[in-house]
């Protein structure tokens, strides 16, 4: 059996002398895992880095085992983010998130594609890329069938006014209907009601708004692994939020346009 795709490395990790074992979100097949042969060589050493983007072949003689990939680089990610410690701390988040989180080959092409947008702003726009990291991870939520309905109250169906999230439907409350409940329910910042991540299109948000995003996503996230993978710490996106606090700290009420200029 053998497929011809391109995709993002999501891990390494070695496996024997010479060889490693990668895990690849691929743009038509889904999550997939093989062994390297001479991964650990100069050659493939700096292709076969987290982040990278690469042209896979994955081949076996039956499709349950785990296969081999041979791999090309088809575009070097994960050095353009180098020189930036926070863009490096949100690309390492968004990849231990799909490591963990999507089921094994299973497709997710609008998915593969939105983090290849993610990716874009992680290195070329460093004031829009946590706004984008917020509506994208509402999105794998969606993508694994954890998706919150932010369209509409819960309890009264007014499509106006939404400023809450119940934290047990994952579904809008308005003002007027949070306002006996609001000590439980989480803040909806405005912006994770539009879900596009077309940097063209004109969206302002604010540092605190930003931050509230990721933490209504993270609280979501968080409810996922503990049912499906309780041993699993999100080390990764605890780093990236406490990068992202730092950075902001002194000017939290700063606005952010999804379209500046880097």
């Amino acid at each position: 059996m053998q497929w011809n795709d391109s995709g993002l490395i999501l891990s390494v990790r070695k496996h024997g002398e010479n060889s490693v074992i990668i895990h690849a979100f691929t743009r038509e097949n889904g999550l997939y895992g093989g062994l390297v042969r001479g991964g650990v060589g100069r050659r493939l050493r700096g292709i076969l880095q987290p982040g990278n983007e690469v042209e896979l072949t994955w081949r076996s003689r039956l499709s349950e085992q785990l296969g081999t990939f041979t791999v090309e680089l088809r575009k070097s990610r994960a050095s353009s983010l180098f020189d930036a410690p926070s863009a490096l701390a949100g690309a390492s988040s968004a990849l231990a998130l799909l490591d963990i989180v999507l089921p094994e080959r299973e497709p997710h092409g609008a998915l593969y594609n939105a983090t290849l947008l993610l990716f874009d702003a992680l290195a070329d726009q460093p004031d829009i890329w946590p706004l984008l990291l917020a509506r994208w991870e509402l999105g794998l939520l969606t993508e694994i069938g954890f998706g919150l309905d932010l369209t509409h109250c819960a309890a009264t169906g007014v499509t106006q006014d939404l400023i809450y999230v119940s934290p047990k439907s994952g579904r809008a409350v308005s003002a007027g209907a949070g306002v006996p409940y609001r000590e439980r329910l989480l803040p909806l910042p405005s912006f994770l009601r539009a879900r596009s991540l077309n940097p063209d299109a004109v969206e302002e948000a604010t540092t605190e708004d930003i931050l509230a995003g990721l933490e209504l996503t993270g609280y979501f996230i968080e409810k996922f692994i503990g049912e499906h993978h309780p041993k699993v710490h999100l080390s990764a996106r605890e780093r990236m939020l406490v990068t992202l606090r730092r950075r902001h700290a002194p000017d939290s009420g700063k606005i952010i346009t999804e379209n500046d200029p880097a």
